[in-house]
């Protein structure tokens, strides 16, 4: 019985795994076509479009009775919601204002981070396979994708916010399903509304003082909105394709959502992060076969082989006994609670 359990545990967290990569994958293609072939520069605006498809499906699913009403508590949405679009906000002002290497050494600081608060929130510990797994990772990501490195004060600045609200965001995802014993869909369905409803106000704003382009005044056609129903990123215009791209970035970024939701509900923000780097070799790679080989040397191969063997190896350590563990009561008293395939338990140096 328990292996049949653990089988389909496993079963479930690969098919997790598999479901975030492609749609995550897609997004960042579908949006790099928008924003390079169409123009399609408000990135703030079109994850406002991205947060309203996703609060839409929310609302037909909980109308049909596939979401069970549920409680998060007013000034936990609002922690949530103002990390969450910290984190937007602050990685697209960090792309525009630092250099391409500086802006990927920002984002591998995400790992470092995630192991801080979880460390320091709930009194995680790591084993020293962990630890070298996670930097081995770290290494090959830089190798392949760090190349200049310039560095200003308000670039700084905003890689800073960016980073801190990203960690703090995914963590607050397993926190609060765990807390509130929320699924993945309960906790979107409190989140998306009020993502979607901030960051459209704020949005068009937010992309004129980066662009001085104006998203009213953007020649919108068929083709250019498909994409808005799935992700952050955006492209100018020949007619006729660019709001098919628009809609179907919207479509996939519900797909983006809720397979982060569904796999930091099950892991950790720090497992999300660490494998989550294949999402980067992944898309290094179509990158090269859709968009041109420019780039493709030895020097990037090496860094994705390093990579990889990182992140398997930190598949293996972490999943041993003493490889990830927490050493404090959980929140929720003194007995067990399974959320979304993740079991917690009250038991000293419980595995997570």
């Amino acid at each position: 019985m328990s292996s049949t359990k653990a089988d389909k545990k496993a079963a479930g967290d690969a098919a997790s795994w598999l479901f975030n990569v492609v749609t995550s994958v897609g997004i960042i293609l579908v949006n790099k076509a928008l924003m390079a072939t169409y123009g399609y520069s408000f990135a703030t605006t079109l994850t406002g479009l991205h947060f309203a498809t996703t609060t839409l499906l929310t609302v037909v699913l909980r109308w049909l009775g596939y979401i069970q009403p549920s409680h998060l508590p007013l000034p936990d949405l609002l922690k949530f919601v103002l990390f969450a679009n910290f984190s937007i906000v602050g990685m697209n002002v960090s792309l525009m204002w630092n250099s391409v290497g500086f802006y990927q050494i920002a984002k591998l600081s995400m790992i470092p981070v995630s192991c801080f608060l979880e460390v320091v929130l709930d009194n995680v510990r790591y084993s020293r396979d962990t630890k070298l797994s996670i930097l081995v990772v770290l290494l090959g990501v830089a190798v392949c994708t760090v190349t200049d490195v310039s560095v200003n004060a308000k670039g700084f600045v905003a890689a800073v916010i960016a980073v801190w609200s990203t960690a703090l965001q995914q963590y607050y995802v397993h926190y609060l399903q765990r807390r509130y014993s929320l699924g993945s869909f309960n906790l979107l369905g409190h989140t998306a509304p009020a993502q979607a409803a901030s960051l459209l106000v704020v949005g068009p704003f937010l992309d004129y003082w980066l662009t001085n382009n104006r998203v009213d005044a953007y020649a919108y056609t068929f083709t250019s909105t498909v994409s808005c129903l799935g992700c952050k990123y955006a492209y100018t215009s020949l007619p006729q394709k660019e709001s098919l791209f628009i809609v179907l970035s919207c479509s996939i970024a519900v797909g983006t959502n809720l397979s982060q939701f569904i796999c930091i509900g099950r892991f950790t923000a720090v497992s999300f992060q660490v494998l989550g780097h294949m999402k980067t070799i992944l898309v290094l790679i179509l990158g090269f076969i859709f968009f041109g080989k420019e780039g493709l040397n030895l020097h990037v191969v090496v860094g994705m082989i390093i990579a990889v063997a990182g992140m398997i190896w930190y598949g293996n350590a972490s999943s041993k006994p003493g490889g990830k563990e927490r050493r404090s009561l959980s929140m929720n008293g003194n007995k067990s609670q399974k959320h979304d395939g993740l079991l917690e338990s009250t038991v000293v140096d419980d595995k997570v």
